[in-house]
């Protein structure tokens, strides 16, 4: 999966075209993320005693990774992700608009 914990994406398709967010959490393996603020779900909860109050919570639900567009760090723009080997020999994430190391 080419977009990680920490990377600020952009919403290209679903209730939240066009909003910009962080990534909060990755899940590899179904291919989704958690965006803060994108893709908010309402989730009706009851009390567990002292520890959790009951009532409607609004929390962020995962989206897949298809959704979402990598935004470049120098350029700002979405772009797709490349890789790149660096002389010691390590893998680097690189964007495709203005050829700059994302990591």
């Amino acid at each position: 999966m080419k977009i990680r914990k920490g990377d600020a994406v952009l919403v290209i398709a679903g209730k939240d075209r066009g909003k910009r967010g962080k990534v909060r959490r990755a899940f590899p393996k179904e291919n989704k993320i958690i965006v803060e603020g994108i893709n908010m779900i309402k989730r009706h909860s009851r009390a567990r005693g002292v520890a959790r109050q009951a009532g409607i919570i609004e929390r962020e639900a995962p989206i897949h990774v298809s959704n979402v567009m990598l935004l470049c760090n120098k350029c700002n723009k979405p772009t797709r992700t490349g890789f790149r080997f660096l002389a010691d020999g390590k893998k680097a994430r690189i964007c495709r608009v203005c050829q700059e190391m994302v990591d």
